[in-house]
């Protein structure tokens, strides 16, 4: 019996040990999630106030001609939504957007992953590499529009010039700020590159390709809006030319507050899925 006992004790001990992190984690969860929505109270209030003083000003101090008002914003978001023109802009802005942020990812990564392989000739062509980077990318919308015409391909292609380098950037910043030493070591164990990058790599880099994705989301939805304004027929780039043109201050406010919507869903959708990602980093 007493054998059985001393066999047990260390057992129970680190159970105690394995259980007692997730008990604190759990504890910790209420106060998490209090804080959550502390943090959204205050999120909400501030939005609440800033609208509350717009209105206000459009109101009492300054001509809605050129500030417009939330009520009057609101109402003109209303009704295009009724007609269906809002979601016609919509589907096209977000489309051009969406496709060009995928292609800047993949093409991106996969280029950041060649140039970190090759870290002799990347130093070599680096500052064309940086000169195409800083090069203002809407000087290529003529030339954009000249290559792929007005339709969709040449927004897609301006969304993909703004976000590609981005991620490449992000993507080799990464990987040499790794330790070399697990990847030296999996090297002298004949891995292959392709496993090297898939299970050292891209793992290591996750949380640089978020910080490329959170920044990409804003620069797609520039490329396609510089794009639509250079020419196009729909799209919310298009609506706030259009009423521009008319001089219509809230068409023009009505298609900036659907441009930063959705620029603060996307950004909220992938906070949420790289902290899924990432939760094992915690």
């Amino acid at each position: 019996m007493k054998s059985i006992l001393a066999d047990a004790l260390p057992l129970a001990q680190t159970a105690r040990a394995d259980t007692a992190p997730q008990t604190q984690i759990a504890a910790r969860k209420p106060g998490a999630l209090t804080a959550a929505r502390r943090l959204l109270v205050q999120q909400i209030a501030l939005l609440l106030v800033i609208l509350a003083v717009w209105e206000a000003a459009g109101a009492w101090l300054v001509d809605p001609f050129w500030s417009s008002r939330p009520s009057l914003i609101a109402e003109r978001l209303w009704i295009l939504a009724g007609t269906g023109d809002l979601w016609i802009h919509l589907s096209t802005t977000i489309s051009e957007a969406g496709i060009g942020l995928a292609m800047g990812c993949g093409v991106g990564i996969a280029l950041g992953l060649l140039m970190a392989r090759f870290d002799r000739a990347t130093r070599v062509a680096e500052p064309l590499f940086m000169g195409l980077y800083s090069l203002p990318r809407v000087a290529l919308a003529p030339l954009f529009v000249l290559w792929f015409g007005i339709g969709l391909l040449a927004k897609v292609m301006m969304s993909f010039s703004m976000v590609v380098f981005v991620f490449v950037l992000n993507v080799l910043e990464g990987i040499r700020s790794l330790d070399r030493d697990p990847i030296d070591l999996l090297r002298t164990m004949r891995a292959s590159p392709w496993y090297i990058a898939r299970r050292v790599l891209l793992p290591a880099v996750l949380p640089w390709i978020a910080a490329a994705f959170r920044i990409a989301v804003g620069l797609s939805l520039i490329g396609a809006v510089v794009g639509e304004l250079i020419g196009s027929s729909s799209g919310l780039g298009w609506y706030i030319e259009k009423s521009a043109g008319q001089l219509d201050t809230t068409g023009v406010f009505a298609g900036i507050i659907s441009l930063l919507i959705v620029a603060m869903v996307a950004n909220l959708l992938v906070t949420l899925v790289f902290r899924k990602l990432t939760g094992w980093r915690q």
